[in-house]
């Protein structure tokens, strides 16, 4: 069983929100540090008074940074090194949800995770504090299921599926000893939610908008960082948890379409 006790973690898009939630979870079960990284400093410099407030001083820092770009993604590693000499736990939560701005959507959902995890991959080897690193990929009940008014989106939290599922198996683990998995929160009640309107859909879905979202009841925050806890501490590789209408489900693996050819 994995323990969060004394390890460090980096975590995109954690100035608010989820990620933010993420965060405070983890030290609550005695993670020692964190980072921030995230490309809002207001909501950075919020988060920093939020922890050192909780749990005290000198336990975090923020590291402005856009995931769209692989030299800042690369950035808040180094700087989590300098400022902690270990690295334990990475997740990958940055995202957005509008469509009508569909390129930027996909280049942060998508691009934003790949760096992610190909740093990740790259740093946990070498810093890790204990026999394990940890990455974990936030998707969405929109990666595994079809979401009418939100196609663009959908496809980018497919994709984080597809790349969870294939970094995720048994050769890759043997070898690096990381373990790779899978949030998919259902609808959570945070300003993704709450700020999203029509102009978010494409003109051409956004008819579908009222019979979409009602369709999935809505779930605290807390909630999903309560399963993170749950899928790092017992979450087997590959592992997917989704996390919807605020029940925890943990799906080992994810049944294949097709069979490997024999």
């Amino acid at each position: 069983m994995f323990t969060i006790k004394d390890k460090v973690a980096l975590v995109t898009g954690a100035g608010s929100g989820i990620g933010l939630h993420y965060v405070k979870e983890m030290f609550r079960n005695g993670l020692r540090a964190a980072t921030i990284a995230d490309i809002d400093p207001s909501k950075g410099d919020q988060a920093l008074k939020e922890i050192a407030q909780e749990f005290g001083s000198n336990k975090a820092i923020f590291v402005k940074t856009d995931v769209t770009v692989q030299k800042e993604v690369e950035a808040a590693f180094k700087k989590t090194i300098e400022a902690f000499k270990n690295l334990d736990i990475v997740i990958n939560n940055a995202g957005i949800l509008n469509d009508d701005i569909w390129e930027k959507q996909i280049a942060i959902n998508i691009n934003g995770t790949v760096y992610g995890c190909l740093l990740a991959w790259d740093y946990l080897q070498k810093y890790r504090s204990g026999n394990e690193g940890v990455i974990v990929n936030i998707a969405s009940i929109t990666g595994l299921t079809s979401f009418m008014s939100i196609p663009v989106y959908a496809a980018t939290k497919h994709a984080i599926v597809g790349l969870s599922k294939s970094m995720g198996v048994k050769e890759h683990y043997d070898r690096t000893k990381i373990r790779v998995l899978t949030i998919c929160p259902g609808v959570t009640d945070t300003p993704l939610i709450s700020d999203f309107v029509t102009s978010y859909c494409l003109p051409a879905f956004e008819a579908t908008y009222k019979v979409d979202l009602p369709r999935w009841p809505k779930q605290k925050p807390e909630v999903v960082a309560k399963g993170l806890i749950q899928a790092l501490t017992t979450g087997t590789n590959g592992s997917f948890w989704v996390v919807n209408n605020s029940k925890i489900q943990n799906i080992p693996h994810l049944p294949e379409v097709l069979e490997l050819p024999k």
